[in-house]
């Protein structure tokens, strides 16, 4: 019986967290009432205080669920071997996009996260986790961008930390404007031809057969 009510508890307590992530979807995260939330999720205001403390409780336990794309992409680096950096940039990088192609809820969070926020106050951690997973991501970029250039040096004036930026840059574009404008394009197709012809304007290059 134990047993039992601690499952029915925990059901209960994603229940909420994926009426959540619909509510806040749709009405943004200032604008969406516990009431609305409980009502989406067929449950009672005191439901929700049972599991969450407040409405900020809740949106973390939302973050926690998932982990955010540029954080799955830090994970891939150390996955892959680094013989060809180059081609593990393209590697990590169709992985990522490939990640939030596929994964829905994943790329509902994520809408959520860059569009349905305010960072300010309690949210401010939120935003703090963001930093950290852009200044890491962008750290593992430059890594390869300095392996890479030890063998072919870049052709411009550009340090392996600007151009860690410089991609950085044109991978978030590509996400953040795919989801808004809903999916309008292939996002694994355009940000993997899109990798190539950045690092090809570098004059760098990979192994034949590289992913």
């Amino acid at each position: 019986m134990a047993r039992r009510t601690k499952e029915d508890a925990a059901a209960t307590r994603n229940g909420l967290i994926d009426a959540a992530e619909r509510v806040f979807c749709e009405k943004g995260v200032s604008r969406a009432s516990l009431s609305d939330i409980a009502s989406a999720a067929g449950a009672t205001r005191g439901a929700i205080y049972w599991h969450f403390k407040d409405k900020v409780d809740l949106f973390n336990a939302m973050m926690d669920r998932v982990t955010l794309p540029l954080e799955e992409g830090c994970a891939q680096f150390s996955c892959l071997a680094s013989g060809d950096p180059v081609g593990r940039l393209r590697s990590v990088m169709a992985f990522i996009l490939g990640a939030v192609a596929s994964n829905a809820q994943a790329r509902r969070v994520f809408e959520i996260a860059m569009y349905k926020v305010e960072y300010v106050e309690e949210m401010a951690a939120i935003r703090d986790r963001h930093i950290a997973a852009s200044g890491a991501f962008t750290a593992q970029l430059a890594k390869d961008f300095a392996l890479a250039t030890e063998v072919s040096p870049l052709p411009v004036s550009l340090s392996p930390h600007e151009a860690a930026v410089a991609l950085h840059a044109l991978f978030d574009g590509l996400i953040q404007n795919w989801i808004l404008c809903q999916g309008a394009f292939d996002l694994v197709k355009v940000g993997s031809s899109a990798t190539d012809a950045f690092l090809l304007g570098l004059g760098l290059k990979w192994v034949d057969g590289a992913v």
